[in-house]
Parts: C-alpha cells; structure tokens; sequence
C-alpha cells in the first residue's frame, strides 16, 4: 500500500503534464451558447456542449465567427466531421467579406482529401501549404474528434493534428493580415454535420 507521501507525489507527477499542457488557455466557447460568436443560427447550434453546424444542402459557405479578433496565438480544439462527409475549417486571422457570406483568410482545413492543410479562404484561394496524405491516413479519426491545434506568430504558421506537425508554413508576403477573427466553417455542397469542442486559445 502507498504512504500518503508517495500518493500524493505520484499524483502530482501524473497532473502536472496535463496542466502545463494548458497553461494560459482560455475558452472561446462556453459549451453553452454562441456568445462571443456571430453566425447564422440556421445552421449553428450548441449542442451537448459542442458547437453544432448542420447543413441540408447549401449552396454558399457559411462561417461562425469570434466578434474579438487575434494575432499571436494558439488555437486548441477538437472537431468531428460526422460520418468523414463534407467540408469544413477553421479560419484564422481572417474578416468577413461585406458582400458575401464568406470569410476571408487562412484556413485550416478539414475534411477528406483537405484534412491537415493550409488553405487560403476567398483570397488567393488556394493550398499554401499541403499535409502528406500518408501521415493523414495514419493520424486522422474518421467519424471522431480529433484534435487540432493552430499556431500562428509572425510570419509562421503551423497545424498540428492528433499531436502530428501536418504543415509548417512561412508567409512570403507581408502585406497579409497578421490578426483577424477566428471562425469554424461549414462548406457549401451536400448535407453534412460538424461539431467542436473545447475551443481554447493562448497568447502569444
């Protein structure tokens, strides 16, 4: 049987990595509701404690956005595409376009075939930087949560998914943004569900 000394300081060693993980994070979503965020609220819900987009079949993407924005930052939290159907991600530095329902900015993408890369929402409209379809196979949950992280400081950029660097990426061009608002997206096309969690952030 353990002493109590020898309990207490095995407990701590389990603890403190846990902790430090999330040392200086702080929630963006209450796990109740959608303050602090603007969508429409057709397509976004809270549900047990998750934000919730569903689609019937649109045919224009559709954000979630933060109303504060950031600059240098870490961005944690966990996504589940149902059934691995559809399109969805996670914008980061990015404004909404007045004049369409789109964000734009960087993206950290989700969904089959996009899964861990970077892409560059309604502005250069393209991949900046691609994840390695081998490593996707291996780390990516199908029809789970999965864990993302974003990291964005200057120039740099890196996604992390299941604890796996998908991509790392140095901005070429000074003239993009370097803070904006961060949203979660909901891809036009075919019905589908998307669900978050556990959406923190810490300060760089």
């Amino acid at each position: 049987m353990l002493d109590r000394r020898r309990f207490l300081t095995l407990a701590a060693a389990f603890a403190a990595p846990l902790g430090a993980a999330e040392e200086g994070f702080e929630p963006l979503f209450d796990g109740a509701s959608l303050a602090g965020w603007d969508g429409d609220e057709s397509i976004w819900r809270v549900e047990d404690g998750c934000i919730v987009g569903r689609s019937p079949g649109i045919r224009k993407n559709v954000f979630l956005a933060t109303a504060q924005r950031y600059q240098d930052f870490v961005l944690r939290l966990e996504v589940r595409l149902l059934r691995d159907i559809g399109n969805s991600g996670v914008q980061f530095r990015s404004e909404r376009d007045p004049n369409s329902t789109e964000m734009i900015g960087y993206q950290a993408d989700i969904g089959p075939g996009w899964w861990g890369n970077l892409y560059d929402e309604s502005r250069r409209r393209k991949n900046l930087a691609e994840a390695d379809p081998k490593l996707i196979e291996q780390v990516v949950r199908k029809d789970d949560w999965n864990d993302y992280e974003v990291r964005a400081e200057g120039g740099s950029i890196r996604l992390t998914l299941n604890g796996r660097t998908t991509v790392e990426y140095k901005e070429p061009d000074a003239a993009m943004a370097r803070s904006g608002r961060i949203a979660v997206q909901v891809h036009a096309g075919p019905p589908l569900e998307v669900r978050f969690r556990n959406v923190r952030l810490r300060k760089l």
